[in-house]
């Protein structure tokens, strides 16, 4: 299987002023892609030839690791955005929130916080575990809660080349512009069905 990029399913200009017509253009257009034909690369005459991301991710080490991780991360970030986003989820999901964090708001704050604390480059979640709790995970660099067994619901990428074409060293300001693009539709479609 070769794996491409994938198209956005909203314009490139769609998600301003959150992210940017230039940020996407690089981000998607280029640093996503970057990691795909890096991928394509790597895996050609291994074991890995034919598997999923998913699988690279559970099971592989080094550049294949961090290159399949890093294609999956961002096609998750991507997907999570539209330009009718934001709000507060709805259903189930909200209240899962709800019961975990005491509140939206809460949760957000808590959420937000560990984006802008994160040290250096990588990513934060919400993650669903099998036993259908809720949590805030931060990894590193490539990290991807699978590699635990989590599912992961939401993530938001802290590296820098996310948000410095926009809004330079100021992560938090990216991250605040970030919840008005979420689409809790998708989102919420990702928690364990019974």
């Amino acid at each position: 299987m070769k794996f491409e990029l994938p198209v956005l399913p909203y314009a490139k200009d769609a998600l301003q002023p959150a992210i940017s017509e230039q940020t996407l253009e690089f981000h998607h257009g280029k640093h996503l892609l970057a990691y795909i034909n890096k991928l394509n690369e790597l895996v050609e005459g291994t074991r890995f030839k034919g598997e999923t991301l998913e699988a690279m991710i559970r099971s592989a080490d080094g550049a294949i690791f961090n290159n399949a991780s890093q294609t999956w991360n961002h096609i998750f970030y991507f997907e999570t955005f539209s330009p009718k986003g934001g709000g507060e989820p709805k259903g189930v999901l909200a209240e899962a929130i709800s019961k975990k964090w005491g509140s939206f708001e809460k949760f957000r704050q808590e959420f937000s916080d560990a984006a802008v604390s994160l040290f250096g480059s990588g990513w934060v979640w919400l993650v669903e575990s099998r036993d259908r709790s809720l949590s805030i995970i931060n990894e590193s660099n490539a990290g991807n809660p699978l590699r635990e067994g989590h599912i992961p619901l939401l993530t938001f990428d802290v590296w820098e080349h996310a948000y410095y074409l926009d809004v330079q060293n100021r992560r938090a300001d990216h991250i605040k512009g970030l919840w008005n693009i979420i689409d809790w539709n998708i989102v919420a479609g990702r928690v364990i069905k019974d």
